[in-house]
């Protein structure tokens, strides 16, 4: 794979495009980010390929991860966030749509906020910011205690309220691994598919950064990010959280700071939704790039003075279709998804009629 050479450090580049655009008109740039521990992979498959009927895609490594170049320091939110845009500048791209998962979503926004006029959108999937981590009010996530007993189950002292424990985690486990010590899987479930069964490279990869490198106090620092410089992003935004994952917390605090953006949950997912349900990130991506999302009223009737978390009221859960209400959540099974909008219909109507 090709290298470019970007602020001092050789980053690992692919770029894909279909064959019949590769000679033709130019074609409009899509970025995509991964998080820490990770590297282009986490994007490969099945994004690429299907991303690439609409954009030129290019996937990279983040310094120091994957086939990058791991040098002694560069790697503040800041820093990595310079070197998104001196790739971008290396490859030739003035202007990109973003897609970016956890940290890469802080190296993104720390690019856009420098140079908002390279964005020309950006999806975050559950990204987790330090304006959040700093709120003024203790919140709690849905899943906090459910990974606390997984921690505690496996004699890991780690806190769940420290905002940078997912950080520490996959050092925990990365040592795990390199011990050749079990790691049972629901810690597994909790670092992601890198880290997985086939993770001893990753896991030996992470542990040097740590170790070798200024990472393991760079990463952990303040992200530059407040939500007085976020505001000014006015490109179009769409913002993905899973149900269960510590970052839709962050997502809550941006509802207020993006009021052109689009916030949509991922039902019953937690952080790693872009692997486990790749199908609906795909979805959610291509009807926000076609638009659909700025056709309609951003709240609804009754609510202009409130901001809200979004999803599908009609969704497939192991196999089945079922629609939601209000008052009455999930209501299904149905074998298609046009039985469950006609009983939705109903069901609207009949809520009119008692109205």
């Amino acid at each position: 794979m090709p290298h470019a050479l970007v602020r001092g450090a050789r980053l690992n580049v692919l770029q894909v495009d279909e064959p019949q655009h590769t000679h033709g008109a130019a074609r409009e740039h899509l970025v995509m980010v991964h998080g820490l521990a990770a590297n282009m992979a986490f994007w490969y498959l099945p994004y690429a390929q299907a991303f690439a009927k609409r954009y030129r895609v290019t996937l990279f490594d983040l310094r120091g991860h994957g086939r990058s170049e791991m040098t002694p320091d560069g790697y503040t939110p800041q820093a990595l966030g310079q070197d998104l845009l001196g790739l971008m500048d290396a490859l030739g791209i003035a202007r990109a749509h973003l897609v970016a998962h956890s940290f890469g979503g802080v190296v993104a926004l720390n690019a856009a906020c420098s140079d908002p006029a390279r964005f020309a959108s950006l999806v975050l999937c559950d990204t987790h910011i330090s304006a959040v981590r700093r709120h003024a009010v203790p919140r709690e996530w849905s899943r906090r205690a459910h990974v606390q007993s997984v921690l505690d189950r496996h004699g890991l002292a780690l806190d769940t309220h420290d905002p940078y424990f997912g950080h520490r985690l996959l050092t925990e486990v990365a040592h795990l691994q390199l011990r050749h010590e079990p790691v049972g899987e629901d810690l597994l479930a909790l670092v992601g598919p890198m880290l997985g069964r086939q993770g001893q490279r990753t896991a030996a990869q992470w542990v040097k950064l740590m170790d070798e490198t200024a990472a393991g106090t760079q990463l952990m620092g303040d992200d530059g990010l407040t939500l007085e410089s976020l505001r000014r992003l006015l490109f179009p935004i769409l913002a993905l959280y899973g149900d269960h994952s510590q970052a839709r917390l962050t997502g809550g605090e941006l509802l207020e700071v993006w009021p052109h953006g689009e916030f949509r949950r991922v039902r019953d997912a937690g952080h790693f939704f872009p692997v486990s349900r790749a199908a609906d990130v795909m979805h959610e991506c291509e009807r926000f790039w076609r638009g659909d999302y700025a056709r309609r009223p951003v709240v609804r009737s009754g609510e202009e003075q409130r901001r809200h978390f979004r999803s599908d009221r009609v969704f497939k859960i192991d196999g089945a279709w079922h629609f939601s209400t209000r008052e009455r959540g999930h209501v299904g099974p149905y074998a298609t998804p046009d039985e469950a909008h006609e009983a939705l219909a109903r069901y609207i109507s009949e809520m009119a009629v008692t109205l």
